[in-house]
C-alpha cells in the first residue's frame, strides 16, 4: 500500500520526506516530530525504487538506530537486511572491519573503552621511564582525544606530552587496538589515502541522512562529506539550539560547514512541537532568543496553554530533595501519574546524592541513567579477562590484558617477540607466548622466559582445575585471585589512595557472590564458564536502556536530550550551577552553550515543568548563600508561578489515599 505523505505529515515535515535529491538542512526544533519526518522520508525513498543497500542513515545513539529503523520496517512491511541504519561509531567499526588491514592492523582488532584508554596511556608511560603518579591521567586522556580528532594542535604548552602520545599509539598498534576516537579517525584516513575504498563507499551509499546533525564533531562531519561529495544527496537534521556537547567535540558550527560545503542546499524549519504545552514553549521561547549565534525559530503547538511553571525556592538542598520526593507521591497518588512519567534533571551529578537518599528513605523507585556499568569497572574486567582466557586461551584480546596484569616484567620486547612468532606459526599469541617459554635461543633474559614459563603454568594447572566436575568454580576463581595476588597489584596502583585499593577489591568480592549464586542455581549445574562469561557480554554490551520498569527518570540534562517527561522537576536552578561557573570561567562565551543546555531541559517537560532554587547550599564543607540562575530572568514573568506548600490531607481524600495505598500491598 502506498504511503501518503500528505496526510501523514504537516506541510514542512512533507516537503522534507519528499525532497530525496541534493542537498537538505532540517532544523527541527524540539519535539518537532523529526524521527517520524525521517522515518517516512526512508519510506519514501524505498517506495521511490532507490534500493536499501543505498541508504545510509546515522546517528548517536543505539536505541534511536534501533527507533528509526523498527519504524522504517514497521512502515514498509519489510525485513530490509540491507539497510543500513547506525551509529557513527557502529559504521566506522564496519569500514574498518572491511579495510583496516591495509593501515597495517588485523581484522580482529580490539576496541579500547575509556578505562583501557587509562591503562593503555599509563603503560606507555611506563615504557618512557614516566611514573603514572605524576600525570593527571583523565586530562592527558582528553589532550590525546582532542589532538587526535582535531580539535587542538601541539603547541609550546602541550608539547611536552607528544613522546606519551606517540608511545600510546604504539602502543596501540602493538596491541592491535583502536580506541573510540580512533572508530571516526580511521576511517576517515581509509577515505583520504585510498580512492579506490572511498569510491567504493561513495557508490553503495548513495543517499545519506544525519540525525541530530548539531552533534557531529570535526571528524565525523569529515566522514560525511567525503562519503556525500559525489552524489551530493545529503539530508543533515538537527537544531543548533539544543547543541550541548561541545566539551566531547560537537561543533554547531557544522550547520555553518555544510552551508559552506554544499552552497545548493535547500533549507526546511520544523517548528511545530507536539510534545509540550504552549506556556512551556513560550519560556524556551523566550529564554533562548537570548542567544545571538543561533538559527531563527519560534516553536508552537496545538495543544493549549497547559499548567504554569511552578519555581520553589527550599531553605537547602535538603528541603528541595524532600519537596521532589513529596511532589512526586503526590501527583503519582492524585493524578494516578507512573512513576517513569517524572524526569528529575540536574546540572551535575554531584547533585543527585540528596535527592537519591530522598527517593530511598520514600520507598519511591528510581534510576540513575549514564553511570559506569559494575561489568566495565577494570579491576572486574581484568579478573573476567582471566577467566575468558581460561574457557578459551586463543582469545588474543584478552590474553594481552592479562599478560602483564599485575606486573611480570613482560612488557613490549616480550610483546613484540609473541606476536613474532603467532605470526611466523599463524596461531595466537597464547601459543606464541607457550612456545617461546621453551626457546632454548630465546632473545629473552632467564627472568623474563621464568616469568612466561610461571604464567603459562598457572593457565594451563587453573584451565584443569575448572574441568574437573568435583571442584566448585568459584572456588577455583576465588584461589587464582590469590595465586596472582591482584590485592597486592591494587595496592601498588593505588598507593596514594588506599581506600581506592580497599573499594575495588571488594568489588571483586562483589563480583565473586554474583558469581556463586549463578552457580548455586540448579538450573546452571554443570554449565560450563562459557555460558556465564556470554551472560556477561550481554549485560554489558554497548547499548541503552530500554525499560522505564515504573522508575522516576533521575538523570543530568545531558542524560536527558531527545527524552520527554509528563512532568519534569529541574533541581538547582541557581548561579553557578546553571549557567555553569567553572564552564563560564574557562570561557565567557560559553554562557551560550549553558543556555541551550537550560532550553534542552525546559523542552523536555510535556505537561508541567518545576524548578527549585535553594537559599543556602553546601559547598565543600560550607554552607554558602546562593542566587538563583539569571537565566529566570529571561523567563516572562506571566508563566511562573512560586510553589506554596500543600495543605495536609484530609478527610475523603485522606480515604481514596489509604485504599490505593492498600491496594498496592495485596
Amino acid at each position: 500500500m502506498a504511503i501518503n505523505l500528505k496526510k501523514e505529515l504537516n506541510d514542512k515535515q512533507y516537503l522534507a520526506a519528499e525532497q530525496l535529491n541534493g542537498p537538505l538542512l532540517i532544523i527541527a526544533g524540539a519535539g518537532s516530530g523529526k524521527t517520524r519526518m525521517i522515518t517516512f522520508r526512508i519510506a519514501h525513498m524505498l517506495e521511490k525504487g532507490i534500493h536499501q543497500s543505498n541508504i545510509l542513515a546515522l546517528t548517536f545513539t543505539n536505541k534511536a538506530a534501533r527507533e528509526m529503523e523498527e519504524r522504517v520496517k514497521t512502515l514498509t512491511s519489510k525485513k530490509l537486511t540491507n539497510l543500513t541504519v547506525s551509529t557513527f561509531h557502529a559504521f566506522g567499526v564496519k569500514i574498518l572491519k572491511e579495510s583496516i588491514s591495509q593501515l597495517g592492523y588485523n581484522d580482529n582488532f580490539s576496541i579500547y573503552d575509556q578505562t583501557d584508554k587509562i591503562s593503555a596511556i599509563k603503560e606507555a608511560a611506563r615504557e618512557l621511564n614516566i611514573s603514572p603518579d605524576v600525570l593527571d591521567i583523565y586530562e592527558v586522556a582528553n589532550l590525546f582525544s582532542s589532538i587526535k580528532t582535531g580539535r587542538i594542535k601541539w603547541t609550546d604548552t602541550n608539547n611536552s606530552f607528544k613522546p606519551l602520545y606517540i608511545e600510546y599509539q604504539e602502543y596501540l598498534f602493538n596491541h592491535n587496538s583502536v580506541d573510540f576516537d580512533d572508530l571516526i579517525i580511521l576511517p576517515v584516513k581509509l577515505f583520504t589515502e585510498f580512492s579506490d575504498i572511498l569510491k567504493a563507499y561513495q557508490l553503495k551509499y548513495q543517499y545519506i541522512m544525519v540525525d541530530e546533525f548539531q552533534d557531529t564533531s570535526i571528524a565525523q562531519y569529515r566522514l560525511i562529506k567525503e562519503l556525500a561529495q559525489k552524489n551530493r544527496n545529503i539530508c543533515v537534521v538537527g537544531d543548533d539550539d539544543q547543541s550541548i556537547y561541545s566539551w566531547r567535540g560537537a561543533n554547531y558550527q557544522n550547520i555553518v560547514n555544510f552551508e559552506t560545503d554544499f552552497p545548493e542546499l535547500t533549507e526546511i524549519k520544523l517548528e511545530q512541537n507536539y510534545r509540550s504545552t504552549e506556556n512551556i514553549l513560550a519560556a524556551a521561547n523566550s529564554l533562548i532568543s537570548n542567544n545571538t549565534n543561533r538559527k531563527e525559530k519560534e516553536l508552537w503547538t496545538g495543544i493549549g496553554h497547559g499548567k504554569s511553571i511552578e519555581i520553589y525556592y527550599p531553605e537547602n538542598e535538603m528541603k528541595e530533595a524532600d519537596f521532589i520526593s513529596e511532589m512526586i507521591k503526590s501527583f503519582h497518588l492524585r493524578e494516578k501519574l507512573k512513576y517513569h512519567d517524572f524526569g528529575v534533571l540536574i546540572r551535575t551529578n554531584n547533585l543527585s546524592t540528596l535527592i537519591e537518599n530522598s527517593f530511598l528513605a520514600e520507598n519511591i523507585p528510581y534510576k540513575v541513567s549514564g553511570g559506569q556499568s559494575f561489568f566495565q569497572r577494570k579491576e572486574i574486567k581484568d579478573i573476567v579477562a582471566y577467566l575468558r582466557v581460561l574457557d578459551n586461551p586463543d582469545d588474543d584480546v584478552n590474553f594481552l590484558r592479562i599478560l602483564n596484569t599485575p606486573r611480570r616484567g613482560l612488557g613490549k620486547a616480550t610483546l613484540l617477540k609473541i606476536r613474532e612468532i603467532a605470526q611466523k606459526k599463524e596461531c595466537s599469541l597464547y601459543a606464541g607466548a607457550a612456545e617461546l617459554r621453551w626457546d632454548g635461543d630465546s632473545p629473552l633474559s632467564d627472568n623474563i622466559q621464568s616469568s612466561l614459563q610461571e604464567f603459562i603454568d598457572m593457565i594451563e594447572e587453573y584451565k584443569e582445575l575448572l574441568k574437573d566436575e568435583e571442584e566448585k568454580k568459584s572456588k577455583v576463581i576465588r584461589n587464582l585471585i590469590e595465586k596472582i595476588n591482584y590485592w597486592g597489584y591494587l595496592v601498588v596502583e593505588h598507593q596514594k589512595n588506599e581506600k581506592l585499593a580497599k573499594w575495588k577489591y571488594k568489588n571483586i568480592g562483589i563480583f565473586m557472590e554474583l558469581f556463586e549464586k549463578w552457580e548455586r542455581n540448579p538450573d546452571n549445574k554443570g554449565k560450563a564458564l562459557g555460558t556465564y562469561l556470554n551472560r556477561i557480554t550481554l549485560l554489558t554490551r554497548d547499548d541503552d536502556d530500554d525499560g522505564d520498569n515504573g522508575q522516576v527518570n533521575l538523570m543530568t540534562i545531558h542524560a536527558s536530550k531527545g527524552l520527554e517527561f509528563e512532568y519534569v522537576f529541574l533541581a538547582g536552578v541557581e548561579n553557578n550551577i546553571i549557567p555553569h561557573a567553572r564552564a563560564i570561567e574557562e570561557n565567557p562565551e560559553n554562557i551560550e552553550e549553558e543556555r541551550r543546555l537550560f532550553y534542552v531541559a525546559i523542552t523536555r517537560a510535556k505537561q508541567k515543568l518545576f524548578m527549585t532554587s535553594c537559599k543556602t547550599r553546601k559547598v565543600r564543607y560550607e554552607i554558602v548563600d546562593t542566587g538563583p540562575s539569571p537565566f529566570l530572568e529571561e523567563i516572562p514573568k506571566e508563566l511562573i508561578e512560586f510553589h506554596t506548600p500543600e495543605t495536609e490531607v484530609k478527610g475523603e481524600e485522606a480515604v481514596d489515599f489509604f485504599k490505593d495505598m492498600k491496594s498496592k500491598f495485596k
